[in-house]
């Protein structure tokens, strides 16, 4: 495939559009979690004053979450995304015009950032039903690839533009940039232009029926819900050993520190970077066991976690566990976007995101707790071991083994689309109701 065929998808004016109104509002976001950290430590030095206030955001979003894709489902996905825009931006401009004049408490940050939880719950199903609408079929995998890249590259420099903004003017003006991109982004989304994606949109069913229709379609498909349930235990791992069990290895061992453990995330994502731009190029013929096989790499920044914590092979290791993500997180949302009916699809991913996010406290707990009763080293080894048994149990799934593309991607470098935008993809199409399995988290994807 020729460089201009990778950036095919970019093509469709749609897509161009809604790429950049993304682009521009993640810019915003992967500032936020150094900003917010600053923000709340200026006004409590204390673990459990920042612990309060993202955890009450965690809360909001998992609880809203499954309303979120209902919602998705029945609305146009634009309008839904742009109305969340709109509340983003707003408590985040409140919340920096009270941090920057003095005048935030602690209340304040967490009712804020309660209300930020919730809206994303309604974000993140409409950002997922919207891509099969705005990108010709075969273009799928690389529009994926592509908002990943985005994605990705930006969290590599984000958090950096974000210190230095804390450092230079405050925590409040790094929030208020995030609240003006969310801004730019509701002007970008205007500009694209989706079909009807309900049969019966004129139909109005009850909530409670809705879910149902969704909880029907996701426990439907073997794929989806094995690779769900066993991202559920990887995720749980993950979160314990890298966000729980890292920063205090790194933190006591001299050949890493704290500066060493901000390179090795770095790194992490140095290595999403660069799969993206393989992905973009390279075609996945059976997504999820591409996917699910590199998860099990997952495991080798661990193992050196607990065996050899020095900061180059720890580096070098996370740098792999980025790639390996890029390649699952690609594969998967292709595989839900070829293989869900789009009228769906924001429901089954609310379910899927509700499976991952349950799963990161309780690790993060069982982990904090078991710290202090086991030996680091071997509870990391013996969590790397688990992990991989856990990531390749996905495979006895036939289902998952052999889940296939639905479509051909071009080879001409044409953006294939059609005129009335249809060809994003058709609810209830052959394949979606011939397809019976596979599939991931989307959250999960980037642990």
């Amino acid at each position: 495939m020729r460089p201009r065929e990778s950036l095919g998808a970019l093509g469709d004016r749609r897509f161009a559009w809604y790429f950049t109104a993304r682009t521009v509002s993640t810019a915003g976001s992967v500032m936020v979690p150094v900003a917010l950290a600053f923000a709340v430590l200026h006004i409590d030095q204390s673990a459990g004053a920042l612990a309060q206030v993202l955890g009450v955001r965690t809360l909001t979003m998992v609880v809203f979450l499954l309303v979120g894709g209902v919602v998705a489902d029945r609305f146009s996905r634009i309008v839904v995304l742009q109305v969340s825009h709109v509340l983003t931006c707003v408590t985040q401009a409140l919340a920096a015009g009270l941090i920057i004049s003095g005048h935030a408490t602690l209340t304040q940050l967490t009712v804020l950032e309660g209300v930020n939880g919730a809206v994303s719950a309604f974000t993140m199903p409409a950002m997922m039903g919207v891509v099969p609408l705005v990108v010709d079929r075969r273009r799928l995998q690389q529009a994926n690839a592509l908002l990943s890249f985005s994605r990705s590259g930006l969290a590599i420099v984000g958090p950096a533009v974000a210190g230095l903004l804390v450092v230079g003017v405050g925590p409040g003006w790094a929030l208020a940039v995030d609240a003006l991109t969310y801004a730019v982004a509701v002007v970008c989304l205007a500009r694209v232009g989706l079909p009807r994606h309900r049969e019966d949109a004129g139909t109005r069913h009850s909530m409670v029926a809705e879910l149902r229709e969704g909880w029907t379609e996701f426990t439907s498909r073997e794929w989806l819900w094995v690779v769900v349930l066993v991202f559920g235990v990887m995720n749980a791992i993950h979160v314990g050993v890298v966000g729980v069990l890292g920063p205090l290895i790194a933190s006591s061992t001299e050949a890493i520190g704290e500066a060493g453990w901000g390179l090795v995330l770095s790194a992490e994502a140095i290595g999403t970077v660069l799969m993206t731009l393989v992905m973009l190029r390279l075609r996945l013929a059976h997504p999820l066991r591409a996917g699910m096989l590199a998860m099990g790499v997952l495991a080798v920044p661990m193992v050196l976690l607990g065996a050899a914590p020095a900061l180059v092979p720890v580096a070098v290791g996370f740098l792999l566990a980025g790639a390996a993500v890029e390649v699952f997180g690609v594969g998967w949302s292709t595989a839900l976007h070829e293989h869900i009916p789009v009228a769906v699809l924001s429901r089954v991913s609310s379910y899927d995101a509700l499976g991952s996010f349950v799963a990161m406290p309780i690790g993060t707990f069982l982990y904090g707790w078991l710290a202090t009763s086991v030996d680091l080293e071997t509870l990391v080894l013996v969590s790397a071991a688990v992990y991989v048994l856990v990531a390749l149990s996905a495979l006895a799934s036939r289902s998952v083994r052999d889940l296939g593309r639905s479509v051909e991607e071009p080879t001409d470098g044409t953006a294939d689309g059609t005129a009335d935008g249809t060809a994003g993809g058709t609810p209830g199409g052959t394949t979606d109701e011939a397809t019976t399995g596979s599939a991931g988290t989307g959250s999960t994807a980037r642990p």
